[in-house]
């Protein structure tokens, strides 16, 4: 039986053409597939334009909703013009605010606080932003400081609905890049992730924090004082790890309700072993976290903030200066602190990173007014769901995919 021939086989008049086609077709569709953008290794977290259209709203595409944060923004004696400024510098209408003047500030203080947070037309007009007006007492270094933060949560979690994420940031604190980057590269994250720096190496702390033996006087005095020592120490415990880190947080509801409704005894257990340890809020939530099966894997290892310490470190950071700006700005953290008062490296931070002037909120995608002349963009509101990164957000973008690379992730988890 003869077999059957291929068309064009046998024809060498088609040979060299066809060859020549199939070689120059080889080369374009290699061409094409190497000049993709899929073809290239891919960051999750997609171009910053494409989180809005022409119009400035959110594109219609499958990008994730937008979370909400609840800041705790505390201070003392003093703080209430740097908290405004803070405020502005910080405000988004889709996040909650909680502001918390120590007992140590004077009334007329915290009533100038409120008064600031009801004048102004766009906190008004979005009502997220609140006052303590019942103030706590906070000893330096003592569990008055815990109570005063689980305090402002429980209230988070009664007056504010549906928020991600809970920072606290103190009046030296300051941001270093505008909210719509935050947001924007939080959307693509997880909701159950928890960033608060933590280690089980303890070294100095063991003895100095751990092992001594405190009684705070603002537990049931109403006048601020210095913590109590006893000479008794006492040995580490048996029944669960202890964990300390860094006192600035970032933490879901559901980490947050877990330790105030506490369906499980541990948050209270914890809360009243650390009644008498010294700077509580460097290892009640770290300890709780990290001794949960439920939590301990949701852990990052890092705070979201740039410090700079001295050598050896002493009990707290420097006061940041211009000389710090680059190194900041590089670190791709949101946040950052200590820096005095009305420091010019503020006014830096303003002008070049936030794009903000002196008194006005800080612009984002849902402030469509005109700037220029001293005009406020933000009083013209568009939609709160509307965000334009700036390059901030590549910043941040490149610190989270460091933190979540599998070879640091997991490796400093809990550990």
């Amino acid at each position: 039986m003869r077999k059957a021939k291929i068309r064009f086989a046998g024809n060498k008049r088609w040979s060299v053409p066809l060859l020549c086609l199939s070689v120059f077709i080889l080369i374009l569709v290699s061409i094409l597939i190497f000049n993709h953008p899929k073809a290239h290794k891919s960051s999750p977290f997609p171009h910053s334009e494409s989180r809005t259209d022409d119009s400035g709203l959110l594109g219609s595409g499958s990008l994730p909703e937008l979370p909400r944060l609840a800041f705790l923004i505390s201070g003392s004696k003093g703080d209430g013009r740097r908290m405004k400024r803070l405020l502005r510098a910080l405000y988004h209408p889709r996040n909650y605010y909680l502001l918390h003047l120590d007992l140590e500030a004077e009334d007329a203080e915290r009533m100038e606080l409120a008064k600031f947070a009801k004048s102004e037309v766009v906190i008004r007009e979005f009502k997220n932003v609140m006052v303590i007006g019942k103030a706590d007492l906070v000893t330096y270094r003592g569990p008055t400081i815990m109570a005063s933060t689980l305090h402002a949560v429980a209230i988070l979690l009664k007056k504010a609905k549906n928020w991600d994420w809970f920072i606290n940031l103190s009046a030296s604190d300051y941001p270093l890049m505008p909210q719509d980057d935050i947001l924007h590269v939080f959307s693509f994250l997880p909701r159950d992730l928890n960033f608060l720096e933590h280690s089980t190496n303890l070294g100095w702390k063991e003895f100095q924090r751990a092992r001594p033996i405190i009684v705070d006087p603002g537990l049931y005095h109403s006048k601020k004082s210095g913590v109590f020592w006893a000479k008794e120490k006492r040995s580490m415990p048996a029944a669960f790890k202890l964990f300390m880190g860094s006192e600035w947080v970032v933490l879901t509801r559901s980490f947050l309700e877990f330790c105030i409704w506490g369906w499980d005894n541990l948050p209270r257990t914890l809360l009243m072993y650390y009644t008498n340890f010294i700077s509580s809020p460097e290892g009640y939530f770290h300890t709780v976290v990290c001794n949960h099966k439920d939590y301990q894997n949701t852990t990052v290892n890092h705070d979201l903030h740039y410090l700079k310490w001295d050598s050896p470190p002493k009990q707290n950071p420097m006061n940041l200066t211009m000389e710090h700006f680059e190194d900041m700005v590089q670190s791709g953290a949101p946040f950052a602190r200590t820096f005095a008062a009305d420091d010019p490296v503020l006014n830096e931070i303003d002008r070049e990173l936030l794009r903000r002037s002196d008194g006005l909120f800080t612009p984002g995608g849902w402030c469509v007014g005109s700037p220029g002349l001293g005009k406020d963009p933000c009083l013209a509101r568009g939609s709160c769901d509307a965000v334009k990164p700036s390059a901030g957000s590549r910043r941040l973008e490149k610190l989270v995919l460091k933190l979540l690379d599998s070879e640091y992730f997991r490796f400093t988890q809990c550990k």
